[in-house]
């Protein structure tokens, strides 16, 4: 069993999310997800070796407590294991449940993984739903609520600021039950910090500890509705500063960062 071990989306070195890459692993779901668990990393992708007529390698990501269809920083710690052996060349994955086709490239010092925008459930957003979520009864939005998607929906609620960002303390289980009942991944919370860059924090796991540094997904989702390329910053408040890149080519968001290398 090959394992690499890298940090992704770190706005400075020593920082962003830690992924576990995984070649010639375990072929069984609950093999897999017993070792994402023990590792203690936020995610893990076993890859499997391109097979069929598209050349893609198969990437299947656990988080610690679920498999997932998709997590965009372990796609890059993926992207930074395979595009070191093809320099130059772009690499394709395809996720293992739901067979959305990755290509994966490195652009200067950064690695891109390009996704495209999904069609969502036609979920309502009452408006008094955002607030609900969140525990904030006086909460003010910046822009609608919305649903939006680029393999992993989620609610993309917009405040007035950093300040009240920051200052969140959502009643976790709600978000958790009405995304389970909706079909949506969790809120992602965002502020406007200057041109084309905004802040984030992403909440969909019950447990307050387990609130991500980085969400490439939602990212993706976010430069996806506005239609243009950004720059999100997200983890400052967990001391964990991530910065997420995104640039859009047709039909192709490609969702971006930097990638360290901790052990291979």
């Amino acid at each position: 069993m090959q394992v690499a071990l890298l940090r992704c989306f770190g706005a400075v070195p020593g920082k962003g999310n830690i992924a576990q890459v995984i070649e010639d692993g375990p072929v069984a779901v609950a093999q897999r997800q017993l070792l994402a668990r023990e590792s203690g990393h936020s995610a893990t992708v076993f890859l499997t070796p391109p097979a069929g007529e598209r050349g893609a390698w198969v990437a299947d990501f656990y988080y610690p407590h679920a498999r997932s269809v998709l997590c965009l920083h372990a796609s890059l710690a993926a992207a930074h294991v395979l595009c070191s052996r093809q320099p130059g060349t772009p690499v394709v994955l395809e996720t293992a449940m739901r067979s959305q086709l990755l290509t994966l490239a490195r652009d200067g010092e950064a690695l891109y993984a390009s996704v495209r925008r999904q069609a969502v459930a036609p979920v309502g957003i009452a408006p008094g739903l955002p607030a609900r979520l969140l525990g904030e009864p006086g909460l003010r939005l910046a822009a609608p609520a919305l649903l939006s998607s680029v393999g992993s929906p989620k609610l993309l609620i917009a405040v007035a600021d950093r300040a009240a960002l920051y200052a969140l303390t959502p009643p976790l289980a709600d978000i958790v039950a009405w995304s389970k009942e909706n079909g949506v991944n969790g809120c992602y919370v965002y502020c406007r910090t200057g041109e084309r860059e905004y802040e984030g924090r992403n909440f969909n796991h019950p447990d307050p500890a387990g609130e991500d540094s980085a969400t490439g997904v939602a990212a993706g989702a976010l430069s996806a509705w506005l239609g243009h390329g950004l720059v999100v910053l997200q983890g400052a408040l967990l001391g964990n500063p991530c910065r997420m890149v995104t640039r859009i080519d047709g039909k192709d968001i490609f969702v971006g960062g930097a990638t360290e290398v901790l052990a291979q």
